[in-house]
């Protein structure tokens, strides 16, 4: 008798064989790495870790979302789930496509999305900002798209270019107690300023030099919006709106009624087709070009009514902020007037700013938490908290976008400004932002003025 001990693949492969004994186990089931690294991070093994700057934390917490980009924060690491569903006759236990692998919750949910660059929590740039005007009905802070900051501190308005970091006065009011109330920069190098002497002057940043004073108002000039290159729109304590053609000699064009009290917010939509307007009476209006009706009137906030941003990326949504008594957020569909989401921030909504690079847009706020607040937008209304700044110690009145999109400015009672790169970087690595911001830090002024 003898033994045949060639191999025949034929035998060893038979045709009806269609699993194999193959054991792989499933990550997603049990991560012991991300445990362990959870509990030393909570100090359950190591509590000794002495590297607990908010800069060191910044990047071990984007480091992490890296890492881990699957795993939410209140995802559980020790789960039950279905097993894995039986392969394909034409499949072995070992050969698997993407689409067969188990998807996590949190990448097929947008509720639990991880913003995966690195945020700074704490700010580029600080500058000095005495006698800015602690008043939350103002609009004191803008900046131009030739890259110019600026600032109203009390009767004078400064100038700081972002690209040198040179400061100088532009004006000075001359009455007495005739303070600065609302700034908005135009195309090219014009800038309005309005008054409490219900004035409006247009000046030529370039020259320094006042081109023209824009007069209708009775009361203080409390914001400001451009439509276009020569229509300005002014809103004031009178209660009215105003559309002004800065060419013609006969500059007012038409008055807008609704409002019972101050003007407090005022904004044209990008494509400068529907303007909205806010008030001391806790009214959202939004009106229509060249029609003097209000198209929608909406009651909802139940305070004043001045953060207003109209998103760059979605037509006809409108983000709208309520101070103290409502400290609410609500994101609108101006066609219909539908509320697509209301969102209690716990505190005084002041200001709204929209990225141009990314479904996020940043607000700053007053009483109680003197914070600004970074939110992820998903569409249809559905909003994602990512983060808070904080460092200011008063209200956040004010808020501006850089040109390039990448970096808010926020000016507040604490009498300082602070330059926050919290948009669109995306592209480069936490630790390189961590040194970028180190650097840019030590650089130029410390002081508006």
């Amino acid at each position: 008798m003898s033994l045949d001990l060639s191999f025949s693949p034929s035998k060893a492969m038979s045709p009806k064989a269609k699993y194999t004994d193959r054991f792989i186990p499933r990550r997603l089931d049990i991560v012991s790495d991300l445990s362990v690294f959870q509990q030393q991070e909570n100090g359950k093994i190591n509590s000794n870790d002495v590297e607990t700057s908010p800069t060191k934390q910044d990047y071990k917490r984007a480091l992490k979302e890296l890492v881990y980009p699957y795993m939410s924060p209140n995802e559980k690491l020790l789960s039950l789930s279905a097993s894995l569903s039986p392969a394909s006759p034409s499949k072995g236990l070992g050969s698997y496509t993407v689409n067969d692998l188990p998807t996590s919750p949190s990448l097929s949910s947008p509720s639990k999305k991880k913003i995966s660059r690195f945020i700074p929590k704490s700010a580029d740039k600080i500058l000095d900002a005495p006698q800015i005007v602690d008043d939350y009905y103002l609009n004191l802070l803008d900046w131009s798209p030739t890259n110019v900051l600026a600032v109203a501190l009390n009767q004078s308005v400064f100038l700081w270019n972002a690209s040198t970091g040179a400061a100088h006065k532009l004006m000075q009011t001359d009455g007495r107690g005739d303070i600065i109330t609302s700034l908005s920069w135009g195309s090219g190098n014009t800038l309005a300023v309005g008054t409490h002497s219900a004035e409006i002057q247009l000046w030529d940043v370039s020259t320094s030099a006042l081109v023209r004073t824009l007069r209708g108002h009775e009361q203080r000039v409390s914001s400001l919006t451009w439509s276009s290159g020569s229509s300005l729109s002014s809103g004031s304590r009178d209660c009215q709106i105003i559309h002004h053609d800065t060419r013609a000699n006969n500059h007012k064009i038409a008055s807008l009624h609704g409002h019972r009290h101050e003007v407090c917010g005022l904004k044209w939509s990008p494509q400068a087709n529907q303007l909205a307007s806010g008030g001391n009476d806790n009214v959202l209006y939004i009106w229509e070009a060249r029609n003097n009706r209000p198209r929608l009137c909406i009651e909802r906030h139940r305070a004043a009514v001045k953060a207003l941003a109209w998103c760059p990326f979605q037509h006809n949504t409108l983000a709208s902020g309520g101070g103290t008594a409502d400290r609410k957020i609500c994101l609108w569909n101006t066609s219909n007037g539908t509320c697509f989401n209301e969102v209690d921030t716990k505190s005084q909504v002041c200001a709204i700013e929209w990225s141009i690079h990314d479904k996020e847009f940043v607000s700053s706020h007053g009483f109680t938490h003197n914070q600004l607040i970074l939110w992820r937008h998903y569409g249809s209304g559905r909003l994602q908290k990512v983060t808070e700044l904080t460092g200011h110690q008063a209200r956040v009145l004010h808020m501006a976008k850089s040109p390039d999109g990448t970096t808010v400015v926020s000016a507040a009672a604490d009498e300082t400004i602070r330059f926050w790169r919290i948009f669109g970087a995306g592209r480069n690595s936490a630790s390189k932002l961590k040194d970028e911001q180190a650097s840019r830090s030590l650089l130029g002024a410390n002081s508006i003025r």
